[in-house]
């Protein structure tokens, strides 16, 4: 019997409880129904817990043999400020709250892992079961550190997986190096002299050195970098004036720097700082501008990467692991774990992505036939890496 057969018993089970997560989603850090119900479904399967790591997060310690060696397996609990469009009988019951990425299937795969070994118990060591809260943009896997993650929990690797519309349902892709991008963002704050619209000679025009400054933004990755290396640069947002009539005295700017890679970040916001220099000076404005680091690139380790590799393929074959996938520009807490312990973070496919069903859409929804593959996929990993003496 495969391991994938193991689950299908429990998955009608499994497929409620996700559908009960998806119903009542909550936010970042207010995930506590969400986790109280986790850490209950441990607790009755014989599992130690701990709860309020980093907040609203829950650890559960699964013990196999005697062995001290001990690996990490991470999901997210969280959900998104969307509100859903779905009909089904499982939309959620909270408005302008949705899980719109599949954090509800993540934590329905990891959980039912984590109930299935406990009872098999067919590994040499300890599983830590990780269940993140706020994974969207508010670093839950950063606070979990924080709060003394891995000193609490010594484990020597650790690993994620994230559904990926798009890819044939139960397909994997595993990347050794880069998976995610950083999420930085900026902000800049042009203060010039307003004037009446009839005579710009009077004041000094905060939108048109906005105008320019986007425009040269642009030019970063396109004209700075070297263009083997990838990274986005995008203004999101330009805000200016109040009346027709009027030049308005200051603009504001935001955007997000995206990249692979710590170098790349630096080389961009010193070039964003550069130009806001030289634009203040050629406009006669003053330039305000703030960099913020957020979320680093995703980068798996290589040699834990080629294991996920070898697990996925003997559980799908070969032919449905992807090893050469483009990396993603969007952004992953997770790299804050892979920046303190080696591991990786995969992508299993959660079907195609059309009608709407991609992620951070009010169409989505989790693939719940996946969730024995992702089960699975779990349970024999441990395996690999705790495989029990004979």
């Amino acid at each position: 019997m495969s391991v994938i057969d193991i689950v299908r018993p429990v998955h009608y089970r499994l497929k409620a409880f996700r559908r009960d997560i998806h119903a009542h989603p909550e936010l970042a850090f207010e995930e506590h129904r969400t986790a109280e119900l986790v850490a209950a479904r441990l607790e009755s399967a014989g599992i130690e817990v701990h709860r309020g790591i980093g907040g609203t997060g829950v650890v559960g310690a699964i013990r196999g043999g005697r062995g001290l060696r001990a690996v990490g397996l991470r999901a997210d609990m969280d959900a998104l400020p969307i509100t859903e469009r779905n009909t089904f009988d499982h939309r959620s019951t909270r408005a302008g709250c949705m899980h719109a990425c599949g954090h509800d299937g993540h934590t329905t795969m990891l959980l039912g892992a984590a109930e299935l070994l406990a009872e098999r118990r067919d590994f040499d060591g300890i599983v830590y079961v990780i269940f993140q809260p706020a994974e969207e943009g508010e670093g839950g896997g950063r606070v979990m550190i924080e709060d003394g993650l891995f000193e609490r929990f010594p484990m020597e690797s650790v690993f994620g997986m994230h559904n990926w519309p798009g890819m044939p349902a139960g397909h994997f892709a595993v990347h050794s190096g880069p998976v995610m991008a950083s999420a930085d963002r900026f902000d800049i704050r042009i203060l010039g002299v307003g004037a009446h619209a009839a005579m710009p000679h009077l004041g000094t025009d905060a939108v048109a050195t906005g105008a320019a400054l986007v425009q040269a933004i642009q030019t970063i990755v396109s004209r700075t970098l070297d263009p083997i290396d990838a990274a986005v640069v995008s203004v999101t947002q330009f805000h200016a004036g109040e009346a027709y009539n009027v030049i308005p005295d200051r603009a504001e700017l935001s955007g997000t720097v995206r990249a692979f890679s710590e170098r790349i970040q630096e080389r961009i916001e010193a070039r964003l700082r550069e130009l806001c220099d030289g634009m203040a000076a050629a406009f006669g404005v003053r330039i305000e501008f703030e960099y913020r680091r957020g979320y680093p690139p995703t980068i798996n380790s290589a040699a834990e990467a080629l294991l996920c590799t070898e697990v996925a393929a003997a559980l799908v074959g070969a032919g449905q692991v992807e090893t050469s996938a483009r990396p993603s520009m969007g952004a992953e807490d997770f790299a804050f774990f892979l920046q303190r312990k080696p591991g990786a973070y995969v992508w299993i496919g959660n079907g195609p992505g059309e009608g709407g069903c991609t992620l951070h859409n009010p169409h989505y929804d989790f693939n719940d036939d996946i969730i024995p593959v992702g089960v699975a996929y779990w349970m024999e990993l441990v395996k690999r890496i705790l495989p029990v003496a004979t």
